[in-house]
């Protein structure tokens, strides 16, 4: 073939363009060969495109033709030529034409292939997927696969409508530092040892958090970067030692702009890349209303089961189970005023319902540390059996009329002593029941809400000190400053939460701006000058030159590209990503270096397996 540039990608075709000369350049997806014909279909990122190798082609052609395997890379020089009527392939965009090739050019030959890149059903449907450390090894080839292109390209689509709405809105793109001090932000630094400083090292950074607010102090008012972020922490479906995230600051700003600034973003990213309308405004719950009614402070709200107080329930019988939770002793804090007695009334499923399948239910609230799930139905004749029936007995019309339940209602209750155990463990049979029944409303395919009013503080038992529940540069709100000292667990952050169905997909807050704050905030998580000195001093410091008002968030990218594509796990959407066990299937990384490497770096291994 004298020119094997191709002149169209095999997404191109149409029948618009029959009688043209073109050339291909792909892989071959498959091959037919029919004796004498040969259907080959030619797949690139932009498409499938069907070649036919007949008459026309010479003989050496033909014998090219058939000695084709699946994904051998090639050239096709041809004629587009119309399919014929009852040929027509109504699934592909290029179905209404085929090329008929007059020469071909192997640019390289494929080994067998490891696992089958085309799509392969079983019987009932579902998708045939290769073992994922498989899938990693070979990722270059798994990248090859219909779903994993779209996931990527989708994603590059998504970061290029960032830069674009985001420079719209004055922000300015600015790169902060990949090697930067370690800092007690929460999880576990990755370090990196200088080989001209021995002894000392740098840490990748968890987040842009201490430099973005940095930025603030240098007068850049609107910033933002897709920022690489690195955390020593476990892996699981949504997270990974190394991840993206769509990070912003703004200054002389508050809540209401970072919230608003964050819902045009989204709408953007959704209607530019998806097609799909957003709403203007997202929901807001409070953080103590998402654990009362969802029993989590990251809600999926495509389906509308609440959970409900059930104390009353105490005084109607002599079950003691419920008295602990009805009787909840620690008042201290707003939150804990509400009943630690929750209740799901799950409307017309009783009949479908089964003992056993209620005991799977109990096994979840178990695993979330209830100490177990009680039980009753509501039957045809309005009368309650099963479970916990006999205590309730007689006062049938009291419960459903409180509760809102009807004939053939499921009632299920979680008590504990402690509220947010019992929200918590009803929480995730909620959760379980929305997989089970598929209560998600179908019109509601992305539901986004803001979760705000978080405690700012938290008591650990274990150390016996207060600890930040978000980080220690979140602006406490405004009427509790008076008041931070003296009572620590009523506290609420100028923090907020973007939750997109059942994920947190976002974190952030209004900053803190003034060292003297930033100070008492040290103090009574137990730092002491000197130790907040060594750790963040250089922040502490700048805050003394004019610090404006600033606040920010950082929607994880990664994650938004799982929900947008509905897929469950991260891994789907990033190209070379690790495994659960934090490794590279293909390229062996963790991997040990050479000791002269280590010498150079002044760092000896006291053990290797």
């Amino acid at each position: 073939m004298e020119n094997t540039k191709r002149t169209v990608t095999c997404g191109d075709l149409r029948k618009s363009d029959v009688g043209k000369t073109v050339v291909l350049n792909g892989w071959v997806s498959r091959t037919r060969d029919l004796g004498g014909l040969v259907f080959i279909r030619l797949r690139d990122r932009y498409g499938i495109t069907q070649v036919m190798v007949g008459d026309k082609a010479g003989d050496e052609v033909k014998k090219i033709a058939s000695s084709l395997k699946s994904e051998y890379c090639i050239a096709v020089h041809g004629v587009v030529a119309a399919r014929s009527e009852k040929d027509i392939n109504k699934d592909m965009p290029t179905g209404e034409i085929e090329v008929e090739a007059d020469d071909i050019e192997i640019f390289t030959t494929s080994q067998e292939l490891p696992f089958s890149i085309e799509e392969v059903r079983q019987k009932d449907g579902s998708l045939v997927v290769a073992n994922e450390d498989l899938r990693l090894k070979y990722r270059y080839l798994d990248l090859r696969r219909d779903p994993m292109q779209k996931n990527i390209i989708l994603r590059s689509q998504v970061t290029f409508a960032t830069r674009e709405y985001l420079t719209k809105q004055g922000f300015l793109e600015i790169e902060t530092p990949t090697f930067i001090k370690s800092t007690p932000e929460g999880a576990r630094d990755y370090l990196v040892p200088s080989r001209v400083h021995p002894g000392k090292f740098y840490s990748l950074p968890q987040s842009p958090q201490l430099y973005k607010q940095l930025l603030m102090v240098s007068g850049f008012d609107k910033y933002f970067q897709i920022a690489r972020c690195y955390r020593d922490e476990d892996a699981r479906g949504d997270r990974q030692p190394e991840f993206t995230q769509i990070d912003m600051e703004m200054s002389f700003t508050n809540r209401e702009e970072v919230l608003e600034t964050t819902e045009g973003l989204m709408g953007y990213i959704f209607d530019k890349t998806l097609g799909y309308k957003l709403p203007a405004h997202f929901d807001r719950i409070s953080w103590d209303d998402a654990f009362d009614l969802y029993g989590s402070d990251k809600p999926d709200l495509r389906f509308d089961l609440k959970m409900q107080d059930a104390a009353f329930m105490a005084d109607l019988s002599d079950f003691n189970a419920f008295k602990a939770g009805a009787a909840n002793a620690d008042h201290s804090i707003e939150r804990h005023k509400r009943s630690g007695l929750k209740a799901l009334v799950v409307k017309n499923v009783a009949d479908k319902y089964s003992r056993k399948m209620v005991e799977a239910l109990e096994e979840v609230a178990k695993i979330n540390h209830a100490k177990g799930l009680a039980w009753m139905k509501v039957n045809a004749e309005g009368a309650f059996e099963g479970g916990i029936s006999k205590f309730y007995a007689g006062k049938e019309s009291e419960v459903c009329a409180k509760l809102g339940a009807e004939k053939n209602d499921l009632l299920l209750f979680v008590s504990d002593e402690k509220w947010q155990t019992a929200c918590v463990a009803l929480g995730a049979v909620r959760k379980q029941l929305g997989k089970d029944l598929n209560l998600y409303n179908p019109e509601d395919e992305f539901h986004f809400a803001w979760i705000v009013d978080f405690p700012y503080f938290a008591f650990n038992e274990e150390t016996n000190m207060w600890e930040t529940e978000h980080h220690m540069f979140t602006l406490p709100q405004k009427k509790y400053w008076d008041t931070l000292e003296s009572d620590p667990g009523a506290v609420k952050g100028d923090l907020y939460d973007l939750v997109l169905n059942g994920y947190e997909l976002a974190s952030g807050s209004m900053r803190i701006n003034d060292p003297a704050l930033q100070q008492r905030i040290f103090k009574i998580v137990g730092y002491s000058q000197e130790r907040a000195e060594k750790a963040f001093g250089f922040l502490v410091q700048a805050f003394k030159f004019g610090a404006p008002p600033h606040g920010g968030i950082a929607p994880g990218l990664d994650r938004l590209i799982m929900l947008m594509r509905h897929e469950e796990s991260i891994h789907e959407v990033i190209a070379f990503p690790k495994n659960n066990m934090a490794m590279s299937p293909m390229d062996e990384c963790p991997s040990y270096v050479e000791d002269s490497q280590l010498d150079e770096l002044h760092i000896k291994c006291l053990e290797k397996e």
